[in-house]
């Protein structure tokens, strides 16, 4: 019960209730349209973050990023050894300019900014988001190195060759054309400028002439408002053709015992992950309910949650199954003349 109050606070200002049932709607019925979805992904993206990043944010914290951990280490700790570990990879120190591309909330920003010093400058097309970037960021304290600007990361608002470095987690994968937005990204870098890319893929044990291998990829996309998904080489081949040297590509890059769909399994009972257990979501579905009868959150709520809990359940399985990864790195590099 003493969940509720904040799960109250967190939803009262969310921009989702109006649009809840359409674009439950229309992700539903785009399952299958990719070429209809990339020709909407600005808009189908924009109301897929209005609805989910309330919940994101009260379940997931300020990083809405996966990653593998090890016994002992929380989930949070797990996130940030991967983010500062981009830093390290990049080579980030004070004084370097660094895009952040579809920044989110900022909590990767905000991290690699505390632990390196460097300037970042994040992107993002979604305005609240962007609101909550900017109030997470003064209550850090952060404003003189991190800021987010609004913008559509496939034709970026910066000057060719504006930033040292760039990195993208887990946001690339919403690019109507993966080609298109590492073009653009290798536009806006320095000669000799390196970009650290965390993509969602499917792996090479996916098989496209299995039923159960394209529902579960199906399932993914449908759930996290996505345009599709690709595997791992057709994400270094849009890399290559982008102009990029990629010079490390691993999946799984920062190593931990404890695989990285484990906190969205639902496991019967678990007072150690109890929002994802099956009575802890039996719980926090009948809550929003509840705030929904009252008034103390928005209409459709709930619904969200389901969808949510849904899309959870097809990350696990295709995680499980082994043809999903949310962390394939890529780090590459803008040649110099």
């Amino acid at each position: 019960m003493s969940d509720a109050p904040r799960l109250s606070s967190v939803l009262r200002d969310s921009p989702a209730a109006p649009a809840v049932a359409p674009a439950l709607a229309d992700y539903a019925r785009l399952a299958g349209d990719a070429a209809e979805k990339r020709a909407r992904y600005t808009t189908l993206v924009n109301e897929f973050y209005d609805l989910v990043t309330d919940f994101y944010e009260y379940g997931w914290g300020q990083s809405f990023n996966f990653a593998t951990r090890f016994r002992g280490e929380t989930m949070a700790d797990a996130i940030v050894r991967g983010e500062h570990g981009l830093a390290v990879r990049l080579g980030l120190q004070p004084g370097t300019r660094v895009l952040d591309v579809g920044c989110g909330i900022g909590g990767p920003m905000r991290s690699i900014a505390r632990v390196s010093g460097a300037e970042i400058a994040g992107i993002n097309n979604n305005d609240y988001q962007l609101r909550r970037a900017e109030t997470h960021t003064r209550a850090a304290g952060l404003e003189k190195l991190c800021s987010a600007r609004k913008g559509d990361f496939m034709a970026m608002p910066f000057a060719p060759g504006s930033f040292d470095a760039a990195y993208a987690i887990a946001a690339t994968c919403h690019a109507p054309s993966l080609e298109g937005v590492y073009a653009e990204i290798w536009r806006v870098l320095k000669p000799g400028g390196r970009f650290a890319c965390v993509e969602w893929c499917m792996t090479e044990s996916f098989n496209p002439a299995d039923p159960s291998h394209r529902r579960m990829r199906g399932a993914v996309a449908a759930g996290n408002g996505l345009v599709d998904i690709c595997s791992t080489d057709e994400a270094l081949a849009a890399a290559e053709r982008a102009g990029f040297e990629v010079t490390e590509a691993a999946d799984l890059p920062f190593a931990g015992d404890i695989p990285w769909y484990e906190p969205l399994a639902a496991r019967g009972f678990s007072l150690a992950s109890f929002r994802a257990s099956k009575l802890g979501r039996w719980f926090i579905n009948r809550t929003l309910g509840a705030l929904e009868l009252v008034r103390a959150a928005p209409r459709g709520s709930r619904a969200v949650h389901s969808y949510l809990c849904e899309a959870a359940d097809a990350l696990v399985e295709a995680g499980e199954a082994g043809i999903f990864t949310p962390l394939f790195l890529m780090i590459m590099q803008k040649p110099s003349p």
